[in-house]
């Protein structure tokens, strides 16, 4: 446990019956829970405004959807660094020390929240630092893959993945439960509007320790941390991490990489937001921005000098390769859409339907609380969970039945259920009673977040099928790097469009792409005469 491995072949059967699965297994189930603290610190940002919202805190709505978008796009951009990190500082070095970064804005939140007066931007700021946990799934999908045969990837990284993803889940359900004792001590704050647990309403007048949502993840990652430093392997062979440095020398190289995307992700936030929240104030497109973000951190990273610089232009190989590119555009299809919408489904239920949507003076409003509204802090757990329990059901399928084939299926059912999430939104939004369209929306939701998960296992296999084994680690990296920006894609969509008084326009624009996507799975991978059939 804990040493560098050398000779380690999970293609040779006999290897891998007598060694290589119980290395791989004992690997991944520390690479889960790491992974699962990573999506709960990066994507907590969905709960919190929610119950700063219920607190009254002094910020307007759509500044508060600003923090998961910040949130967003930062654990995006550092997914472009991550992607590389294990073939140049080897599995367990990244995994240690990554989840140990994760403290960082864990106790940051914790402090911020303690205080009523904190200003906005200092909640942008941890907002940005919890892009870390986002960006942890690259290196992570990257490095089981190493650690397991082609015939199992769909299970294995379907495991990694969507048990790592009930980060999002279990964030959404224990943040709830721990804001309503003092288990971290400090000042409680008053609520204002009724909040919600798993178990039922909170009444307004309750006392709420609001800081506890951070500090209640130090719980984990600190014996984490030591796990993943003493349980799991840097492979050493020539196609994982032939050259990896001494820990220290590993650590300073990921520090440097992550800090080329910080200042990327800052310098694209800085073109998107407005004045009055630390912006440049020219507001650039976001579909501007973001390409520009990528380019300028694949640039900015190939630029660096010596044996890092040198693996990384092997490793950008992946990028003369058109599969590449059309599983970035799937892959940005599944998991885009669960993560853009696991960060965005808690905060959409609360302005939806906890409000009543009244025509005063010939203008509607959307001000007036609804005591008839669902608690989106019960509810809004529900949809990750699905997507992520269901994610290595997903893997299985494809395992047996081709990722192609799999995915082409729920990429069919991803574009109905999303019209008819943006019909009863259309409904809900307009109404004076907008519970009374809660049902539909949820079951249509629901079914929308199980094909995100099932689409998303079959895109593992496809992935681990096309590409040779030196390729699918950092090809499931940069998938992962670009579909993360769906954290950042949705809800700024939504914000932009629930501002806009429509916001069933989101669903529209994101079934019409998951249309392109089925046309582009059909010709890659299913037509007569496709690049390679149903893998």
């Amino acid at each position: 446990m804990g040493q560098d491995l050398k000779n380690y072949t999970p293609e040779d059967e006999a290897f891998w019956s007598s060694t290589g699965k119980s290395i791989a297994t004992r690997n991944l189930w520390i690479s889960i829970p790491s992974l699962l603290c990573g999506f709960a610190v990066w994507l907590y940002w969905g709960i919190i405004t929610v119950q700063m919202i219920n607190l009254g805190f002094e910020f307007e709505k759509s500044q508060l959807f600003t923090l998961a978008a910040i949130a967003g796009l930062t654990g995006a951009t550092l997914r472009i660094p991550s992607t590389f990190f294990i073939r140049i500082a080897g599995g367990r070095n990244t995994i240690f020390f990554t989840t140990a970064l994760l403290m960082l804005p864990a106790v940051g939140a914790g402090i911020a929240l303690s205080n009523p007066d904190t200003p906005l931007w200092q909640f942008q700021i941890l907002a940005f630092l919890s892009g870390i946990g986002g960006g942890n799934f690259s290196s992570s999908m990257s490095n089981i893959s190493f650690f397991y045969p082609k015939k199992v990837q769909g299970y294995a990284l379907g495991m990694n993945a969507g048990l790592g993803n009930f980060g999002v889940t279990t964030m959404q359900i224990v943040i709830p439960l721990v804001m309503t004792f003092g288990l971290f001590g400090g000042e409680s704050r008053t609520l204002v509007n009724t909040s919600g647990t798993l178990i039922g309403k909170i009444p307004a007048g309750t006392e709420t320790y609001i800081q506890n949502a951070g500090f209640v993840w130090l719980l984990a990652l600190v014996p984490l941390a030591f796990l993943g430093w003493f349980g799991m392997n840097n492979i050493r062979d020539e196609h994982v991490s032939p050259d990896i440095p001494n820990p220290v020398g590993a650590f300073a190289t990921i520090s440097g990489m992550l800090l080329i995307g910080f200042a990327t992700a800052a310098f694209g936030l800085w073109l998107l937001l407005p004045a009055q929240v630390g912006g440049s104030g020219f507001m650039v497109s976001k579909w501007i921005v973001l390409p520009i973000v990528i380019a300028l951190t694949v640039l900015l990273l190939k630029m660096i000098p010596g044996a890092v610089g040198q693996n990384l232009s092997r490793q950008y190989k992946i990028f003369n390769n058109k599969h590449t590119w059309a599983m970035t555009v799937i892959y940005t299809m599944t998991f885009g859409s669960f993560i853009g919408y696991a960060a965005t489904f808690a905060l959409a239920i609360k302005v939806v339907f906890g409000f009543q949507h009244l025509m005063v003076d010939g203008v509607m409003t959307h001000n007036t609380a609804n005591a008839n509204g669902p608690s989106a802090l019960m509810y809004a757990w529900m949809g990750p969970f699905i997507g992520a329990l269901i994610r290595p059901i997903g893997g299985m399928m494809a395992d047996k039945l081709g990722g192609a084939r799999v995915t082409q299926w729920i990429s069919i059912i991803m574009v109905a259920s999303a019209l008819g999430v943006a019909y009863f939104l259309k409904q809900a939004y307009v109404s004076a009673t907008p519970e009374d369209f809660f049902f539909p929306f949820m079951v249509l939701f629901l079914i929308l977040f199980a094909a995100t998960g099932i689409g998303n296992g079959s895109t593992f296999r496809t992935i681990a099928v096309v590409f040779n084994k030196e390729q699918a680690g950092p090809v499931l990296g940069w998938t992962a790097a670009v579909a993360a920006y769906g954290a950042f894609i949705i809800p700024k969509v939504f914000g932009e469009q629930i501002k806009a008084a429509t916001p069933e326009y989101a669903l529209y624009g994101f079934a019409i792409f998951y249309g392109v996507c089925i046309l582009i799975n059909w010709w890659f991978y299913l037509r007569p005469g496709a690049y390679v059939k149903n893998p």
